[in-house]
């Protein structure tokens, strides 16, 4: 049998194109055959691809880049997100100096409508923009606590390309802004029903919980249908700072007045370091100081000696023998080696004579 071609939308057609006969292949129909059964058994050892029953209708695609100055752990963390979401399309790194409006032309050549992008400062900071391009609005937010596959080693697994569940807390709909930033997330991490490079299966969950004034990103593994859930990875937490009317910009429609940027949180730390070292040395002032100062002697108050008792008087033995040297048993020793060897020799000298 000839092998069955299979459609994009995942129909199969009714038989593939019999190959054209050459002259030489017309005499010989058991060489013919050879193939056709080599063919059926590469077929059975090929694994099917993702296969999707319907229409892709959701057309939601997210490039997800970077600026230009990122370490290892933010490379890391986008291409975790690049392959937690298939509907994802990757760029090239943005220069640092161009402006963030230009990010809406590179998302129109890429055909998204959704954009991811990591903006690196100073080589330490870390900031997140998620955007609705080109009509806005957007969200920049904090990245903290950056925690990547590789570094976790969980034990959970998930299949690539599965579709994921999203979990929000209920403090999402609790606030304007927050429910703002639900939907835009939504739409973002979603991956599209019958998305080619998506599989059929929804085996993990997306979790965004509010904490501290803060989003915490956590991505489980389903075990079972009783819901028992693993973590996988990554896990990372948004801080958010400002939502934008517009892509990248535009009038300010909400602004977190929790929100401490990191130069002033480390300018605290070393104001209080530096604190601590100029208490440490005003300490050490003072005790030198009150060193210096001359000791007042206080009068001696009677009332002290109430309860002393006065120690027995111990009678005074006066020795009038001069006590007898003590015997050194060494220097005893060696004085009679000494005496037993010169008779020795005198005994040793006669006899010789």
């Amino acid at each position: 049998m000839a092998a069955a071609k299979r459609k994009r939308h995942g129909d199969l057609r009714v038989q593939a194109k019999k190959a054209k006969r050459n002259k030489k292949d017309a005499g010989s129909p058991a060489k013919s055959s050879a193939v056709a059964e080599e063919m059926e058994e590469a077929e059975k050892d090929r694994i099917p691809g993702p296969v999707s029953k319907g229409k892709w209708k959701n057309k939601e695609r997210i490039l997800i880049f970077s600026s230009r100055g990122i370490n290892f752990r933010t490379r890391h963390l986008m291409q975790d997100l690049r392959t937690l979401m298939p509907h994802s399309k990757p760029d090239t790194k943005m220069d640092r100096k161009d402006k963030l409006f230009v990010i809406n032309e590179v998302c129109e050549m890429k055909n998204c409508n959704k954009c991811i992008y990591f903006e690196a400062k100073k080589k330490q900071d870390l900031y997140m923009w998620v955007s609705n391009s080109p009509h806005g609005p957007s969200a920049k937010f904090l990245v903290q606590n950056i925690h990547t596959l590789a570094e976790l080693k969980m034990t959970g697994n998930c299949l690539k390309g599965s579709r994921p569940l999203l979990s929000f807390d209920p403090a999402f709909d609790e606030l304007s802004h927050y429910a703002l930033l639900k939907e835009l997330l939504i739409q973002i991490f979603s991956t599209p029903r019958y998305h080619p490079k998506s599989q059929p299966f929804v085996d993990h969950v997306f979790t965004f919980t509010i904490l501290d004034n803060r989003i915490w990103f956590r991505n489980f593994q389903i075990i079972d249908e009783d819901a028992q859930l693993v973590e996988i990875g990554p896990r990372f937490v948004l801080n958010l700072i400002k939502v934008f009317q517009g892509s990248f910009g535009g009038p300010t429609l909400y602004e977190n007045p929790h929100y401490q940027s990191p130069n002033m949180h480390r300018r605290i730390i070393r104001s209080i370091t530096a604190a601590k070292y100029k208490e440490k040395q005003q300490v050490k002032e003072v005790q030198k100081l009150r060193k210096k100062e001359p000791k007042t002697v206080l009068p001696h108050d009677p009332t002290e000696d109430v309860f002393v008792i006065p120690a027995e008087e111990k009678p005074v033995e006066i020795q009038w023998v001069k006590p007898e040297p003590k015997v050194d048993l060494k220097a005893r020793k060696k004085r009679i080696y000494k005496r037993q060897r010169k008779l020795k020799q005198k005994v040793n000298s006669r006899s010789a004579k």
